[in-house]
């Protein structure tokens, strides 16, 4: 190889390493990871742009954004950290709801017949799984059903915290908790759908679980603004809406 040839190979390199991505970077709240997938895909192929999806709880999130994770849109599990974000100038437009999610009773090996808030306080279950309250907005509604029933007293010791709702998923699937509370929109994914058996909780024992989501502040430059408004936009589309009902939401 010449001289000139290995020139030119390495000019081509820095100028690939100094292009800016130009995808949307799409930080997303767990529970909504497989609704995005199918959404992601719906909108490469109507725009042509390319979409990242970043999945973690909402206020884990939530506190990278603070920190100056290059998101540039934010789909929440909640209306609250969204709403956080817009109240210190991290966007231009207030957040939007897009869907409200389900709260589900889930089990391995226990069958629906048998699955009820009581249950929960037999020597049958050992330990229940639920996603940490302190950042996950289903957590939070699971602490309120406990309350609500009056069965939280009887079962604070049995409670194992996921980090996310995908962590509290991997605890009921594999039967390291025997019983847990999960989104519905998880146990309706295919990627979880026929593991176990599953009730939807009475929603009048948490307040609803309203979920939104904000675009990201960009630059008047910035290569990407166009596009990530685009999603943001494609978000609320009667097509992504069809998707969301699709995985319980309503």
């Amino acid at each position: 190889m010449n001289k000139l040839l290995i020139l030119a190979l390495f000019v081509a390199l820095l100028a690939g390493c100094s292009k800016p991505t130009e995808k949307i970077i799409v930080a997303t709240a767990a529970n909504v990871q497989y609704v995005m997938k199918e959404i992601q895909r719906e909108f490469e192929k109507e725009s042509g742009k390319k979409v990242e999806i970043v999945v973690a709880s909402s206020g884990k999130l939530t506190t990278q954004i603070r920190e100056g994770a290059p998101f540039d849109v934010f789909v929440s599990a909640d209306t609250k950290y969204p709403e956080e974000i817009f109240k210190n100038g991290g966007s231009d437009h207030k957040p939007e709801v897009y869907a409200t999610g389900a709260l589900v009773l889930w089990s391995k090996d226990i069958p629906e017949t048998d699955l009820k808030p009581e249950i929960l306080t037999t020597a049958n279950v050992k330990k229940i799984a639920i996603p940490n309250p302190q950042t996950a907005p289903y957590g939070e509604a699971a602490i309120q059903v406990l309350n609500a029933s009056k069965l939280y007293d009887q079962t604070e010791k049995k409670l194992v915290y996921g980090e996310s709702i995908a962590q509290t998923a991997q605890y009921i699937t594999t039967g390291s908790a025997e019983v847990g509370f999960n989104a519905l929109s998880i146990v309706l994914s295919p990627e979880m759908k026929g593991k176990g058996h599953y009730i939807i909780v009475d929603s009048s024992l948490y307040k609803p679980i309203q979920q939104a989501a904000i675009l990201l502040k960009h630059s008047k430059d910035s290569p990407k603004k166009a596009s990530s408004e685009r999603f943001y936009q494609f978000l609320y589309s009667p097509k992504a809406k069809a998707i969301f009902r699709k995985y319980g939401y309503k």
